[in-house]
């Protein structure tokens, strides 16, 4: 692969990276926020990835299910980050 390759892989990495940090809210100060908050979890640079692939591809779902599908696998992910949050602060406690 040619250096032309690399340069718009970076490129596309760097767009990704400015697209997630923007949509990143600020970080509570407890680090197990988190683990109480129903919220679904920030983009992440693969989510917005898959988003960006989704639209630019021809169409194999509508826009508002794509949607709904990606707002479902971050709440789903949000989810299993409390878990590991609550078995994580279940091991720490002493006993």
């Amino acid at each position: 692969m040619g250096p032309s390759w690399h340069r718009h892989i970076t490129l596309a990495l760097a767009f990704l990276t400015a697209v997630a940090a923007d949509a990143a809210r600020q970080r509570p100060a407890d680090m197990h926020e988190p683990a109480r908050n129903s919220d679904p979890i920030t983009l992440t640079i693969p989510e917005i990835r898959h988003l960006l692939a989704a639209i630019f591809r021809p169409p194999a779902m509508a826009a508002a299910r794509l949607l709904r599908w990606s707002t479902w696998h971050r709440r789903h992910q949000a989810t299993a980050r409390r878990c590991h949050y609550r078995r994580w602060a279940a091991d720490d406690s002493p006993g």
